[in-house]
């Protein structure tokens, strides 16, 4: 992975809204065909996650339940696809860990998601979460 790419991926708090936004292709669980949507991804403990928020059942988490593997499209500042794979994360301590530094990433005062503050922990626990894994380049 060239080091553009590797500093997109690795944001920190301060990274800003679009720098936070990709695109993912997902395979459909039904149709089998690819489907394209646009999200936040964050980053904790050193680990790559897409989280639904408080949507409870989004198309792409059922999508990636039923096919892991799928591409990330970087699109703000650097341009590129990745393959991935993701894993959902079902431990309820793990969850938790994971949720709470990214409610804190979002209480922060440039709020990157543009919620309403302050997020709250509680209203994020039901969210669907999966890590996800890049593909070695």
């Amino acid at each position: 992975m060239d080091d553009a790419v590797r500093r997109a991926i690795e944001l920190t708090p301060a990274a800003s809204t679009s720098e936070r936004v990709i695109d993912i292709t997902t395979t459909g669980r039904r149709t089998g065909r690819a489907r394209r949507i646009e999200i936040f991804f964050y980053r904790v403990g050193g680990e790559t996650y897409l989280c639904s928020g408080t949507v409870p059942s989004p198309s792409w988490y059922v999508n990636l339940v039923a096919n892991p593997e799928f591409t990330v499209h970087l699109k703000h500042g650097v341009r590129a696809d990745l393959a991935a794979r993701a894993t959902p994360v079902t431990d309820p301590a793990v969850r938790r860990a994971v949720l709470t530094e990214i409610v804190a990433d979002l209480n922060q005062p440039s709020n990157p998601g543009h919620l309403a503050q302050p997020v709250m922990l509680e209203d994020w626990l039901g969210c669907r979460l999966v890590r996800v894994d890049f593909a070695a380049a």
